[in-house]
């Protein structure tokens, strides 16, 4: 039997889940504006780092008018006012740090928010679907998908940083994209028992998931650890989970009672997801029940391509009853890039949070250091030293998480370090497209 794709409706499509064949889970061409009613949300939502530091945006928010949100009818429309009405939220929440929060998120903005995040089926606060996959433009329409020709189109404080870890994040989904295609090629091969169809396509996952590695390590050259921590990462934080608002957020004029969402996590990337489902990693215990909530935090769509793949025959299964050398080698592959990528995230997480959480302890005890260091040490929230923004634990859930994938390994002799050398994006490309995707 060959490797082209049987075209079945029983089979796995993309389209069918509003998921892009150039782009995967990210928003093809966002919009950069919406209609000239909703002008007061975008004049305030494009000045947010200015409105914050001057420690007017909950002013300018108060006299926000409350507007209707039925003139928005299109999809880019509803993820483009989602995207600015949430930046507007964590801004006016976070304004003034971890110490004065506030309780009530007045109801000129929480009413259209509630509204159009029922429509979307997201939960009314910023999400990893607005910041990364919703953010972004090509300076050059017709240029690259590179950092040098992408912008966003909303920011919050921490100037370059933050353009940094935005899209860095982008460019690590991007890199996803052909393993995300090869996914429909591994469940149809397996439902036809095409050893040779999963193995090539299980071949361009695991090169893919190595892409993203790569595209990770730019975080370094991109972002300044002091500025996420001490600056940015607060306006990444919810209100689920949080000592900094143990009651959560009254959300004015829907709500009574204050409402419990967690803040901006890559758990809430569907890509791992879907990787993770496809080899059959088993997440339990609290690590799985974070990740099984953060799946509501998605694009419903996605959520629902996440659960498909999870009801499809064991990939893992197959392998084994195959006992095909070439194929178990390269599942075993998968894993072992799957493994190192979550090693490679726990190191990028020691930087950026760990060693700041660590000095920023030692600053306040001896109050010494830089007067810029120490004063985004004193405006860092320190009810997540310990903690990811997403609310988790982070670093026991960060090792557990990449513990259950070693669990799946076949070998009992691999030990998790058997990562054949880096391919070039040539090779990952070129296997892309000899697979025929539906």
């Amino acid at each position: 039997m060959g490797t082209e794709v049987k075209h079945t409706e029983t089979l796995l499509s993309l389209r069918k889940f509003h998921i892009s064949e150039d782009c995967g889970f990210i928003l093809p061409e966002p919009l950069t504006d919406l209609p000239v009613y909703y002008k007061p949300w975008m004049d305030i939502a494009r000045n947010m780092p200015e409105l914050i530091s001057s420690h007017s945006l909950r002013l300018r928010i108060h006299d926000m008018p409350l507007l209707e949100t039925h003139l928005l009818q299109s999809y880019r429309e509803l993820r483009l006012a989602h995207l600015a009405l949430s930046m507007m939220a964590m801004g006016y929440v976070w304004q003034e740090g971890e110490r004065e929060t506030v309780k009530v998120l007045p109801q000129n903005l929480s009413v259209p928010f509630c509204e159009v995040s029922r429509r979307l089926g997201l939960p009314p606060i910023l999400i990893h679907a607005d910041t990364v996959l919703a953010n972004w433009k090509k300076t050059d329409p017709d240029g690259p998908f590179s950092m040098e020709n992408l912008e966003l189109l909303l920011t919050l404080p921490g100037g370059e940083s933050v353009r940094g870890f935005f899209l860095v994040t982008l460019l690590v989904e991007l890199a996803a994209v052909p393993g995300l295609k090869s996914i429909l090629d591994v469940i149809n091969g397996v439902y036809y028992n095409d050893v040779a169809m999963v193995t090539t396509a299980l071949d361009v996952v695991s090169q893919a998931i190595d892409s993203m590695k790569h595209a990770l390590k730019l975080m370094h050259e991109y972002v300044d650890p002091s500025i996420f921590y001490g600056i940015m990462r607060i306006f990444l934080s919810g209100w689920k989970d949080n000592p900094s608002m143990p009651e959560g957020l009254v959300y004015e004029g829907v709500h009574e009672k204050p409402m419990e969402f967690s803040g901006g996590s890559a758990a809430q990337s569907s890509i791992l997801h879907s990787f993770d489902e496809l080899l059959g990693v088993q997440h339990e215990g609290h690590s799985g029940a974070f990740l099984r909530r953060m799946r509501d935090y998605m694009p419903p769509s996605h959520k629902r391509f996440i659960e498909d793949i999870s009801g499809r025959p064991s990939l893992r299964d197959f392998v084994l009853q195959q006992a095909d050398e070439r194929l178990t080698h390269t599942f075993e592959q998968c894993v072992a890039r799957l493994v190192d990528f979550r090693n490679y995230h726990i190191n990028i997480v020691t930087r950026y949070i760990t060693i700041p959480a660590s000095r920023a302890k030692k600053l306040r005890e001896n109050k010494q250091g830089l007067v810029e260091e120490l004063d985004a040490i004193r405006k860092a929230p320190t009810a997540l030293e310990e903690r990811g923004t997403g609310g988790s634990g982070i670093m026991v859930f960060l090792k557990t998480v990449r513990d259950e994938t070693k669990d799946i390994y076949i070998s009992q002799s691999t030990n998790g370090n058997r990562v054949l050398p880096d391919a070039p994006m040539t090779a990952i490309q070129k296997a892309a497209t000899e697979l025929k995707i539906e």
